[in-house]
């Protein structure tokens, strides 16, 4: 049974079977829902939803389509056209070399219904860049959580049911050379995020 949905003048309105109830807030006039992250490479794009595929029953949860993995560094949530503007500024001024890590962990949070990969030995790079992109998010008026950064890629959403988890995953090592920023776009029923721009990360040093 599909969740049923209601548009107001402001937001609109997702009533899910269970009773549970989810608002889209509507977007400020002249703004968009960005958030800076890491992009997968196609082929392991491929291999980790083949692999995923395999993992996962269908009743685990509702897959992200391909495209949409990701790494979050900073959401940023609704931006005004000006605010993107220094962020991306900001952003082209970060000189930070690139560096590698093994997709080898796995999760389940039962309360916003994600299944995740993710990296058991998070590089003190990936936690840098996001510590500075958050930094400068906040500094900039974008709300950021007082969580510690969890670095994970979204592998399924609705699974708000007991998930059995693999033992283990392929460990795939990812190399980040550089790291984007995305528009976060709700059209025709389904979430798509749009790819803006691209900054390099500095060549990592040869050992």
């Amino acid at each position: 049974m599909r969740p049923a949905s209601r548009a107001t003048a402001a937001n609109r309105i997702q009533v899910c079977p269970d009773g549970f109830v989810i608002i889209y807030r509507a977007p400020m006039s002249n703004s968009r829902r960005l958030f800076f992250a890491l992009s997968l490479p196609d082929a392991l794009q491929q291999q980790v939803i083949r692999w995923r595929a395999e993992a996962f029953t269908p009743e685990a949860g509702r897959p992200v389509a391909a495209a949409n993995l990701h790494l979050t560094l900073a959401f940023l949530g609704e931006v005004t056209a000006q605010k993107e503007l220094a962020l991306r500024k900001l952003a082209g001024r970060i000189v930070q070399p690139g560096f590698s890590m093994r997709l080898d962990d796995l999760g389940h949070w039962p309360r916003p219904g994600v299944v995740w990969l993710g990296t058991r030995r998070a590089p003190r790079g990936l936690l840098q860049l996001a510590e500075l992109l958050r930094s400068q998010a906040a500094r900039n008026g974008c709300h950021q959580s007082a969580l510690p950064f969890h670095p994970h890629i979204t592998l399924l959403r609705a699974a708000t049911q007991p998930v059995a988890i693999p033992p283990a995953t392929p460990g795939w090592a990812f190399s980040a050379d550089a790291f984007s920023l995305y528009e976060s776009v709700f059209e025709n029923g389904r979430t798509r995020y749009q790819h803006l721009e691209q900054w390099p990360l500095a060549k990592q040093a040869s050992a």
